[in-house]
């Protein structure tokens, strides 16, 4: 057994990149995008623009990891030499995935784990694997890091500009966002998760290019006056403005402890549709 060694486990709604997940050996359990006729497992048998370029022929449903492979994951760590595991994973007010992980490491009693209820989705959820790999990394206790994780929740914002609302109302995960009143009008709201993890309108902005301006001030504002923060460009089949601001975000990047960009998860483009322009940060007091 890997004594003071300490597992971290995610899942593919976190958005590790891939680079990070091998960089600091986290393990992730992948969700299912399900389409009429198979399955498919999040970032493994499917990317984000087959999800995207299929959309207009069929919106497929999500579902989470089967209790079967998240036996499976933990087993493996167990394998690998591990008895301690920390687990972060997306907004329990978004997905069911924190109570199906919780009820499985319930069953584990020779190892230990710990669920982290991060309250946020995508990279806003997959900072704190990254930070919790970097902890363990420096060999900070088992109790230390999930004790920090836990009370870095308001540390974490992420901000989307949607093209469209239609992917989440037609998912069900429309949360606080109020529903399509806006279309006519071309309004584009900002979105977030709020302190309870669950999506709402951090404010309505008429005309995409606006939209995207405004994502940028809001970040900007609020990590103007920190020295030590990890910074997320991220996009859902919008490369192309996803560079621009990039351009932009520039001088931020450049003073970011750690920096990471692409496209979001197959599972999230589902839900929220082509077009998704975010930004991402980590606060870090440390």
């Amino acid at each position: 057994m890997n004594e003071n060694k300490i597992a971290i486990l995610t899942d593919s709604c976190s958005d590790v990149p891939q680079n990070l997940l091998e960089r600091y050996h986290i393990y992730q359990l992948a969700l299912s995008i399900n389409y009429l006729d198979r399955s498919y497992r999040d970032r493994i048998d499917i990317t984000p623009e087959q999800v995207y370029e299929n959309l207009e022929k069929e919106i497929p449903s999500t579902s989470l990891p089967t209790m079967g492979e998240i036996y499976e994951i933990i087993d493996t760590i167990i394998a690998d030499g591990y008895n301690q595991i920390i687990i972060p994973v997306i907004s329990s007010g978004l997905s069911g995935t924190y109570n199906a992980v919780q009820m499985v490491c319930d069953d584990f009693k020779d190892i230990r784990t710990a669920v982290i209820d991060t309250k946020n989705i995508a990279i806003g959820s997959g900072f704190f694997s990254v930070y919790a790999a970097q902890l363990a990394e420096q060999n900070v206790s088992f109790d230390e890091i999930v004790g920090k994780l836990k009370s870095k929740t308001n540390s974490s914002r992420i901000y989307y500009s949607l093209q469209t609302l239609r992917y989440l109302v037609k998912g069900g995960r429309i949360g606080r966002v109020e529903g399509l009143l806006g279309s006519i009008l071309q309004i584009k709201p900002i979105i977030s998760c709020d302190k309870d993890g669950i999506y709402y309108t951090v404010v309505k902005v008429r005309g995409r290019n606006q939209s995207i301006n405004k994502l940028m001030e809001i970040i900007q504002a609020e990590i103007k006056d920190k020295t030590n923060y990890y910074l997320a460009i991220c996009h859902g089949y919008a490369q192309e403005e996803a560079d621009k601001v990039k351009v932009i975000m520039q001088p931020y990047i450049d003073n970011a402890a750690l920096y990471i960009e692409g496209q979001i998860s197959p599972a999230l483009g589902v839900h929220t549709g082509p077009g998704l322009v975010g930004i991402g940060y980590f606060a870090l007091d440390d």
